[in-house]
């Protein structure tokens, strides 16, 4: 039934990220200043008109737009993003470097995230009281609201400045995990909070769930049994959009922090207009977005039973 979908979201994905690729080299084509000229046409490195002729053959920054596209996309394809003009090293060396420290945060602030949200979804949906449901709804517009950075700026100067509980100067590499992820975690775990109320709200109107209920099964059984599991679907959308966005906040994230990973990279290369930088940079956040959405997207029709039989009806 599927062997038809399966193939059109690939199809789908892969055209995504040519439209990624494309956007994005035409924006940094746009951008005002060369980054050839910043970096080698400093009076201190002594390189003459020729040298640095040869330097910008090299780099093929003279080329029409249209040859300076497919060799950078033939090269792409190729899994080869060229040199960094700052530094000179491999690009994919750069990021197979920093990559792996990015990927552990964000990991580490989607499961938090995800643990907060349903935490907060669940307490609402469970609280005797009325006033603490309503606080409870409340907290998702409130995380929704709060800047990443200032966040991060917080929570330094809480947690480690004046309570002195986590250390951000040479800490372990499990405390030095604590107060990112934390500010990782906080605003993707707000639209997941919201999406799950309010899809346990709506399950809650259900005729199965009054059935249940007139069976004479308390609120926690219906809750985790009946509501909870129909409301996850989804939830499960949202997820894997934030989680494809995280690439971009754990930027954000790391810059505040100082860590080591694609943040610092791509501070460093919009600092210095590396351009090869820029450019795997953002097609990696673009692959991570599409990888994740289209997983969810295949399992999507695995864990509800009528999507796979509309998706079979489409084909």
């Amino acid at each position: 039934m599927l062997t038809g979908y399966v193939p059109r979201r690939l199809g789908q994905a892969l055209i995504v990220l040519w439209i990624a690729f494309t956007a994005a080299f035409v924006l940094l084509q746009a951008l005002p200043g060369d980054a050839i000229m910043i970096r080698f046409e400093n009076p201190e490195l002594g390189l003459s008109p020729e040298q640095i002729a040869d330097i910008r053959a090299s780099y093929g920054v003279d080329d029409p737009v249209l040859i300076q596209y497919l060799h950078t996309f033939a090269g792409f394809v190729r899994g080869d993003f060229g040199y960094s003009v700052q530094s000179g090293t491999p690009v994919q060396q750069l990021i197979a470097e920093a990559f792996p420290q990015t990927l552990v945060l964000a990991a580490a602030g989607f499961v938090l995230a995800v643990l907060l949200a349903f935490a907060i979804a669940f307490l609402s949906a469970s609280a005797s009281f009325a006033w603490i449901r309503t606080a409870l709804r409340s907290v998702p517009s409130l995380f929704v609201s709060v800047p990443v950075f200032w966040l991060g700026i917080v929570l330094i100067q809480s947690f480690s400045f004046r309570l002195g509980w986590v250390a951000v100067i040479n800490p372990g590499p499990v405390e030095g995990l604590i107060l990112p992820v934390l500010t990782l975690a906080v605003p993707i775990a707000a639209p997941i909070a919201q999406i799950l109320t309010r899809s346990i709200d709506e399950v809650y109107t259900q005729p199965f769930v009054r059935v249940v209920q007139a069976k004479g099964a308390s609120p926690s059984w219906v809750l985790w049994r009946n509501v909870l599991k129909n409301a996850t679907l989804p939830t499960l959308t949202m997820a894997g959009i934030l989680f494809g966005e995280l690439i971009g906040g754990a930027v954000v994230t790391e810059t505040v922090f100082g860590r080591s990973g694609i943040g610092r990279i791509t501070e460093q290369a919009v600092a210095h207009q590396d351009t090869p930088v820029l450019q795997a940079v953002v097609l990696l956040a673009a692959t991570a977005f599409v990888l994740i959405n289209l997983a969810v997207d295949l399992i999507y029709p695995k864990l509800d039973p009528r999507l796979a039989r509309q998706v079979g009806a489409s084909r």
